[in-house]
This record gives structure tokens, sequence and C-alpha cells, in this order.
């Protein structure tokens, strides 16, 4: 047999009582069907607690506004509209949902690529608008001036920063004006001051490096002496999201799991992935070549940690640390998490439907769900998934771990739900429930659809009530005593 590689997930109290209540998980899925999603909307008035938290610890005002695109939640963003939370928009649908959710527009952000209709509405009802460009600047305004709108509050999203003297550059982005070009976009701003009023600027960044954010954050203030200085009164620098989640309970599974895996690509040991995927590394004559394209799973300074570090960082060229930097200008901060504010907040379930060997000796386990469901992997997050039996009685005193490919319901051969082999503390059988922990953030529905008509997974918001737990759909909830719909267990 081989040699179990565990990915086990790291498992908040909350999240972890929820897994042990096997009885209350089959009868969802038995009525609901497979898959199903459970979000936990208490965990993420925890999460936003954490993060302002950091605030108070730096002194800095602001707010944490939760970028909405990582879950479809009605429960989870009515849950942060109750908190006295905001929200970041990136689509007009997104917006409309957050209005219906309970945001004021004073708590609203919208930001990504915009129509007309999405700026329309962003203007027509005072929510904040990033401006990516002069272009979408313009058009902003145009819409203001024809429906004779309230001047329009606007951040100006940048990129391409650089420090002086320092030799960390930040990484391009396709969002954001060039930091170069900022004297001839603030000329725009200028012209259209009868339309518009400047919040302040930020930034997106697709990195996990403290050091390129740095020098973001710092260009930004920069930024800001520049409007400053031309007589504009910003008082805002967003230093947008990215600040991960520590997926994993151990470091050391998953430092000896990517060390296994090399050695597998390499021909040093027996494959551990599927028809050996390398994920991104592949054998050259015995030479390891590409790079490994995971998501760290194993993030210890994640979250509002993450953004802790990042206040503490020393300014590349200014001196002092961001943070200090940030209070004595009497700056406010917003910041983005999505991922983040969403940790501990989900778990999706599938049922086993049949479990069979192939000739070369795998064992597949078909799943009632397909990988556009449990998009883990596609995001290049590796974690085992949880084994909730369907009759703990009929679990031989003698079962032995077993290691499994994940495949999906859709007729494709690339539907696996997990490329790597999962180790499973028993073989599954078919009616049991595989649960995958964290999916909240990105990896629950962001990428789910109808192929080949199959049902999408059902959502319902589960939280505990004394010693036992409630449920209701998740359109259903509303943060107020007794959710109308809930089911008590």
């Amino acid at each position: 047999m081989d040699v179990p590689l565990y990915l086990e997930p790291r498992l908040g109290p909350r999240l972890a009582s929820l897994v042990r209540s096997g009885p209350l998980l089959h009868t969802l899925v038995g009525g609901l069907g497979s898959p199903l999603n459970v979000v936990l909307p208490q965990q993420i008035t925890d999460n936003l607690a954490r993060f302002r938290g950091v605030y108070r610890e730096h002194r800095l005002g602001g707010e944490v506004l939760f970028a909405h695109k990582a879950n479809r939640s009605s429960a989870l963003v009515r849950q942060l509209a109750a908190a006295g939370g905001a929200v970041e928009v990136a689509s007009l649908g997104e917006l409309q949902h957050a209005l219906g959710a309970g945001f004021t527009p004073d708590r609203i952000v919208a930001t990504g690529p915009k129509n007309p209709e999405f700026l329309w509405l962003a203007a027509r009802t005072g929510v904040g608008v990033h401006i990516d460009s002069p272009a979408e600047l313009d058009e902003l305004t145009a819409l203001v001036n024809r429906f004779r709108l309230p001047r329009a509050r606007i951040l100006l999203r940048l990129s391409g920063f650089t420090a002086p003297g320092v030799k960390v550059l930040t990484r391009q982005s396709r969002f954001g004006s060039p930091v170069a070009e900022l004297d001839g976009l603030l000329k725009v701003v200028e012209r259209h001051g009868d339309a518009v009023e400047l919040l302040g600027v930020g930034y997106h960044l697709d990195t996990t490096s403290l050091s390129e954010k740095a020098v973001a954050l710092e260009g930004c203030l920069r930024a800001m002496d520049l409007c400053r200085a031309r007589g504009l009164q910003p008082r805002v620098i967003d230093v947008g999201g990215g600040y991960g989640v520590n997926y994993l309970d151990d470091g050391e599974q998953w430092d000896r799991y990517t060390t296994e895996l090399t050695n597998a690509v390499l021909g040093r040991r027996p494959p551990l992935t599927w028809h050996q995927h390398g994920y991104g590394l592949r054998n050259d004559s015995g030479t390891l070549r590409g790079a490994l394209g995971l998501y760290p799973a194993h993030r210890p300074v994640a979250g509002e940690r993450y953004l802790d570090a990042l206040l503490s960082q020393q300014a590349p060229s200014l001196g002092g640390r961001l943070a200090t930097l940030l209070l004595e200008s009497l700056y406010d901060l917003y910041t983005e998490p999505g991922r983040a504010l969403a940790d501990q907040c989900g778990l999706t379930l599938a049922r086993v439907l049949e479990v069979r060997r192939t000739e070369s000796g795998e064992h597949l386990v078909r799943l009632e769900a397909n990988a556009d469901d449990i998009g883990l992997e596609e995001h290049g997050v590796l974690m085992d998934p949880l084994l909730i039996p369907r009759d703990k009685g009929r679990t031989p005193a003698d079962a032995e771990p077993l290691g499994v490919y994940l495949t999906g319901n859709l007729c494709l051969e690339s539907d696996m739900v997990t490329r790597r082999m999962v180790f499973l503390p028993r073989p599954p059988v078919p009616g049991d429930l595989l649960g995958f922990a964290n999916t909240a953030g990105y990896c629950m529905d962001f990428s789910a659809d109808h192929a080949q008509r199959q049902p999408v997974a059902r959502k319902v918001a589960a939280w505990q009530d004394g010693d036992g737990w409630r449920w209701c759909l998740d359109e259903q909830y509303w943060p107020i005593t007794n959710p109308g719909g809930a089911h008590a267990v």
C-alpha cells in the first residue's frame, strides 16, 4: 500500500463542529441534493472583527470591504451589512445584490471592468467608483452630466509603481492607470470637478509579495501628496485584496507532499497524480523544468496577519513604517479581502456514487458533483476532503487508508475533482459524503455552471444556536432573530 501523503485541512472550531454533525449533513444532502454548499454567516462576522482589530492596533480609520466576487451568498453579504461592514462590487449584478442586502452607498465601492449600466447605477446611488482609465472617467462624467446626478465619488486605481533607489518593482497589472501618467489623469479630474469628487487612490496587485505591496502603498502615498499639491483633498488609500488563507493544518505535510511530488515527476517514486500530472512541473530528460503552479496552501502569515505585516513594513524610500505614514497623513485605509474574509465560512458536500478500480490498479471515486462545483484545484489549492460516513456503525475496525482519485459527473475525461491521489481514512462506499472544507472563498461557486444540464449546488446557511445547529436556504437568511424558514437541528 502507498504510504499516505495527507494534506489535512485546517478547521476552526465552528467549521469542525459542523463537520462532526454527520446526520445533519446527510439530511441536508438527502433533501436538497448533491452537491450542496453550506455557508456560516457567524464566521464572516468574526473574520471582520479580526481585520478591524488590526486597524485598531495601528490606530487607523477606514473600511474593510468584502470582495463580493469571492462568493455569491446572500447570507454572508447580509450578515456583513448587519455588522456594519462594507463591500467591494465588480459587476452590475453584485452592486444590485449589495444594495438589496442592506448596504448603504457610502459602504460600497465599485471596481473592475464596468459597462455603462454599472457606471450609471453606481453614480445614481452614490457609491464610490474605482476609475481604471481616463476613458472610464470621461464615460462616468458624461453620465453624471447627462442625467444631472450628484458629483460621483471616485478613487483613481494606479499601477506600475517604482520606489526611488529601490530595485523592487511591482508587477504589471491590466487594471489601473500607470502612476507615471498621474499628472495627466489629475488634469482630467480637475476638468470634471463639477461632476466628480476625488476620494483617493488605490491599486490592484496580484502578488503575495510584501515588498511589492510596500512599494505600491508608498507609491500611493506619493500620489496623494501630488493630489494635495494641486489643491485636491483626497483622504483614502485603497490597498486592495490578496491577504490569503492558511488552508492546511500542518506545514510539514505540505513540505513533504511538494517534495514527493517533485520526486514523482522525476520518476524517483511511483506517481502521485492522474496520468502523471505535474501541476506545472515536468521532467525534461531527468532535469526538473517549469514552476509549481499551486497556491501556497500552508500560509501561517495570512488574512489579518498579512495585513498587519504589510502595515508594519518599512516604507522602501520614505522611511518609517507604512502604518505610521498613513496615520501621520490622516489617511483612511481601505482593504478588500475576499478569500480572507470568507475563511472557514463554507463547506461543499458531495455524495459518493461509485467506487471502482481501473485495469492499472487506481481507485476511482465518482462523485455526484463535478470539478466546477468544487473549484479547489482550479484555484491551485490542494487539500484533503473529509469522509462523512453514511453509517458509522458499518465502518470496519480494521479499515485502512486508501489512495483514490476523485472524478466528477460530467462526460469529460478532464472532469477530475482531484488530479492528485487523495488518501482517505478508509475506502468510501456509495452514499457516503465527502466534505470539502473552506470552499467559501472562490472555490464554492465562482465557476459553477449547468454543463450537461447537471444541477448547480444549492446553498444553505447554518449557524450555531446553543448546543445545536439551525439552518435555512441561503436566500431566506436575514441577520435577525430566528430567520424566516429556519430549521432547528
